[in-house]
């Protein structure tokens, strides 16, 4: 398994993408996940997202820095609004010309549309058949993010059975342990059934009842060792990636530095396992 040290960029919230990239650098780690907060400020620089976009993929070559993973437009609700496909295109070009090749996306749960979650997920599958026939020629994959236990995507079977009806190979598989732990709780069974198909993480810990976004060992539930003995299982290879707003906010640098040492610290400690 290989499994690289990254945290999502938004860790240095009051950074832009390249002074956090930078600061990352300062603290020893050589990737990051793309925010959704990053990528809304890289969008908003020109009209032409995928210039952007190769301006900044030459940024980080110059500073060997990588990207391969990248959060979407977070709040983005492709069924419930008529243009949201149109400009997800747009930041999924953006996203590509950086070099970013695994793409995390949000369903649209359409909590308050009357829908039931069978007809909230036809939906969204009707809606990635259009993302799909976008990507179709592109290197890069749509992973598919569990979400809370009110929508159409909380664990494995529900994110796999959208993927067979959208009917591509271009769609994979995010696992956020955060959200897991307040919906089926089973993390190894779920990176098992996602296999080959998982292709990003979001790790998180939280004491299963809210979102608290926490690092492994402080104070919540998650097993991380199941977690790590889950993925050598399925000798997965994408980016062991920190997401973890609840030990940024309203933090100060010096702390965020800190708390980074421990966070390399656990990466190496479950990694040895």
């Amino acid at each position: 398994m290989v499994a690289k040290l990254s945290i999502w960029s938004q860790y240095f919230y009051e950074m832009g993408p390249e002074d956090a990239v930078k600061e990352f650098i300062k603290c020893g780690i050589s990737c990051a996940e793309l925010s959704d907060e990053h990528g809304h400020e890289l969008f908003e620089r020109s009209d032409d997202p995928i210039a952007t976009g190769k301006a900044f993929a030459e940024f980080l070559k110059e500073n060997n820095f990588e990207m391969l993973q990248g959060h979407l437009w977070l709040s983005i609700k492709i069924c419930s609004d008529e243009t949201a496909v149109s400009k997800l295109f747009k930041w999924i070009d953006m996203y590509e010309a950086i070099g970013i090749k695994n793409m995390v996306l949000h369903c649209d749960s359409m909590i308050n549309s009357g829908l039931s979650v069978e007809e909230v997920a036809d939906k969204n599958i009707e809606r990635l058949k259009i993302v799909a026939e976008h990507i179709k020629d592109k290197d890069i994959t749509i992973c598919l993010e569990n979400l809370g236990p009110k929508g159409p995507v909380r664990n494995a079977d529900n994110i796999l059975y959208l993927i067979d009806k959208i009917g591509s190979d271009k769609f994979g598989v995010c696992l956020d342990t955060g959200h897991l732990n307040i919906t089926d709780k089973n993390q190894t069974e779920f990176i098992l059934k996602a296999g080959k198909k998982l292709r990003g993480l979001h790790i998180a810990d939280n004491q299963g009842e809210t979102d608290q976004h926490w690092m492994p060992f402080a104070h919540g539930t998650v097993d991380f060792k199941a977690v790590v003995k889950a993925l050598r299982e399925i000798d997965y290879n994408g980016y062991f990636n920190y997401e973890i707003p609840g030990e940024s906010a309203h933090q100060s640098l010096e702390i965020r530095r800190a708390k980074i040492e421990y966070l390399k610290r656990c990466y190496d400690y479950l990694m040895a396992e």
